[in-house]
């Protein structure tokens, strides 16, 4: 699953929540498959080689793989979002990193936190939010349904038992 709970100090009873998207294609399996992308493209152009018809197909073909690597570069820088969740007694703060936006910031005393999973009527199905303060932020929106429903089970046990 693309997050980890983690305790982050035994005595204050700090619990810390990493999410992340699913990364299907890392950094090297992006190369390599540009790299054979690029292969494949050019294994047809041995037998034009040597003619001005190369050099005609050769541009629109150089574009085509640029294409893909752009369009899977941005893809990639897309999905770096990374949302940080900090339970303590105390209070709850919710800290959410966006590829191209500031960082959002989300802060409330834990005793007033609800976790709400909406079954359909949010932009996905089990679509998990928090409220309090006054304001509703989602969490874990890019994750997959069923670990959306296992985040909000999860989420309902540690803020239940920071608020005893």
């Amino acid at each position: 699953m693309p997050y980890q709970w983690s305790e982050t100090s035994q005595l204050d009873k700090v619990q810390t929540l990493t999410l992340w998207p699913h990364q299907s294609l890392p950094p090297k399996g992006l190369a390599a498959f540009v790299l054979a992308t690029f292969t494949m493209i050019t294994l047809p152009l041995f037998g034009l080689l040597g003619t001005t018809l190369l050099w005609g197909l050769l541009p629109f073909l150089m574009i085509a793989v640029l294409g893909i690597w752009y369009a899977l570069s941005r893809s990639q820088k897309d999905r770096s979002i990374l949302e940080v969740l900090t339970i303590s007694p105390d209070e709850t703060r919710l800290v959410r990193h966006n590829p191209r936006t500031n960082v959002q910031d989300w802060i409330c005393t834990t005793y007033w936190v609800r976790p709400t999973l909406h079954r359909s009527d949010g932009p996905v199905p089990n679509y998990v939010t928090m409220l309090g303060n006054g304001r509703e932020v989602e969490i874990g929106a890019f994750l997959s349904e069923e670990e959306r429903l296992a985040l909000y089970a999860k989420l309902c046990e540690m803020l239940s038992s920071h608020t005893r």
